[in-house]
């Protein structure tokens, strides 16, 4: 049986350090030796559909002036990692509900709460927080909230767009949520779920790169996400990151970090007052 060439394509140790460099650059995303196996798997498939059968070709085809950036944003996509899940770190939704929103539903305001996931990869953030804000609502008083969702990816942010979701995806959510807040499929052999209209229509989504020198956001917003995104950054580029999306948010904001992320010894306008939760100062 003959192979098909297409499966056989392999990356040079010269080649990935070129891509690698350029991602951290251009994204601030670290590529270390031992992605190289992950990357070239990954790069294979989209090289299969496209009919180019070696790396040298492709990086010519991605990186030449005259070519669509769209495969350049199509590469980036294909590349970077997207893991997140329904009410992960459930002990920021539980402070939310108990801190967070009390105090903001007592506060006089003349807009809506806003609030931003930064790095929302494929909408489980997002629609887990509009869950935890009707939640709120429904039990207290009715909030009005927008919440905006970014990445880079521009795959994972199509996902999040089209709220759906498969039925295994969606255990993370408790019963009594899922009852409210899923729609099942009319096909039951797809075993899917999608989001009601109701919290898809509190989301809206954009691209962004936290590598820009500054965020194309407009909005002043009372609480930020931005949970296990900055692990794949260095240092420095977590303190600026840090930095600009302090910018958008409110003095007295609240911040939320991933559960192995830190700002100890970054020069952040942020307090702490909970491990991986912090204000605006």
């Amino acid at each position: 049986m003959v192979m098909n060439n297409y499966f056989s394509a392999e990356m040079s140790d010269k080649e990935f350090m070129k891509l690698s460099n350029f991602i951290n650059s251009n994204y601030g995303i670290r590529m270390p030796e031992n992605k190289k196996v992950m990357v070239q798997s990954r790069l294979q498939k989209r090289m299969r559909e496209l009919k180019i059968n070696d790396f040298t070709r492709y990086f010519e085809y991605v990186f030449n002036d005259s070519t669509d950036s769209a495969e350049l944003i199509h590469m980036i996509d294909v590349i970077t990692t997207n893991k997140t899940e329904f009410f992960r770190e459930a002990v920021h939704f539980e402070f939310m509900k108990s801190t967070v929103l009390p105090e903001l539903a007592s506060m006089p305001r003349s807009g809506k709460i806003n609030i931003w996931s930064a790095g929302c990869s494929s909408g489980e953030e997002p629609y887990t927080i509009a869950m935890v804000m009707e939640e709120y609502g429904n039990k207290h008083k009715p909030l009005d909230y927008s919440i905006l969702g970014t990445d880079l990816s521009t795959r994972v942010l199509k996902m999040a767009k089209n709220a759906i979701y498969s039925d295994q995806r969606a255990t993370g959510i408790p019963m009594e949520l899922r009852k409210k807040y899923l729609l099942k499929s009319k096909d039951p052999s797809k075993k899917l779920v999608r989001i009601v209209p109701e919290l898809r229509n509190r989301t809206y989504y954009k691209r962004l790169n936290f590598m820009d020198a500054a965020y194309q956001v407009n909005e002043k917003f009372d609480i930020i996400f931005c949970r296990n995104v900055l692990i794949y950054f260095d240092r420095e580029i977590q303190e600026q990151v840090i930095n600009k999306l302090c910018r958008n948010l409110r003095p007295g904001g609240f911040f939320f970090l991933g559960h192995s992320e830190s700002i100890m010894r970054m020069n952040v306008p942020l307090e702490q007052i909970k491990p991986t939760i912090f204000r605006r100062v």
